[in-house]
């Protein structure tokens, strides 16, 4: 698997295009989820310039996996749409802090496999991780993000410190938290081989 990151200028207008309709096939056509968004194309506001990608691609070029990071000092999901999540301590601002949102990978269908089935693949950790070693030079200490519990308690398990941040409620079939994963300190030496394909001064300074 190779992995790109960058923002959409980065990504150049054909691939930010097939990452539109990689998102649609996730979220609207095999999640379901009632998004306002043109037929085949998802996008929303949040999709800005500043915003930072991370795209899995298979041996053809196919994208197979993709997040989106947003700077918790700009206008962000959580802070605007999930408020309700977030618990007395409100929405951070600060460059210490970026929003993970549009995370998928491939097979990601929780209705058909479970939310513990996407979130244990290894497709999974190795975007999840490569998105921090995308925000980590820039300053961030933690990823917020709007998951199902039971990818919450998942990724506590796989060692990384999450907090859930305020009360659960239920989107669709699922119970939903806000959560902020805590960054590692160092990122070892086996993440790396994960990253073949995509230049490590890229992920670290890029």
């Amino acid at each position: 698997m190779r992995l790109r990151c960058g923002t959409r200028h980065d990504l150049g207008a054909e691939r930010f295009e097939a990452l539109a309709r990689y998102r649609y096939e996730v979220f609207v056509q095999r999640l379901g989820w009632p998004l306002q968004c043109p037929v085949g194309r998802e996008l929303d506001q949040y999709d800005r310039d500043d915003v930072l990608y991370v795209l899995g691609e298979d041996e053809h070029g196919r994208i197979v996996g993709a997040a989106r990071l947003l700077p918790s000092t700009r206008p962000y999901m959580l802070q605007e749409v999930f408020a309700h999540l977030l618990g007395e301590a409100g929405a951070p601002c600060s460059a210490a802090v970026w929003e993970l949102s549009r995370f998928a990978a491939e097979g990601f269908d929780m209705a058909q496999r479970g939310a513990a089935a996407f979130a244990l693949s290894p497709l999974t950790m190795t975007l999840l991780k490569a998105a921090m070693r995308t925000v980590a030079p820039r300053g961030a200490q933690q990823l917020l993000t709007v998951s199902p519990l039971g990818i919450g308690r998942l990724l506590r398990r796989s060692g990384l410190q999450v907090q859930q941040l305020g009360p659960a409620a239920r989107i669709g079939t699922e119970l939903f938290g806000g959560f902020a994963i805590t960054l590692p300190q160092t990122f070892p030496v086996p993440v790396l081989a994960e990253l073949a394909g995509m230049p490590v001064r890229e992920l670290a300074h890029g």
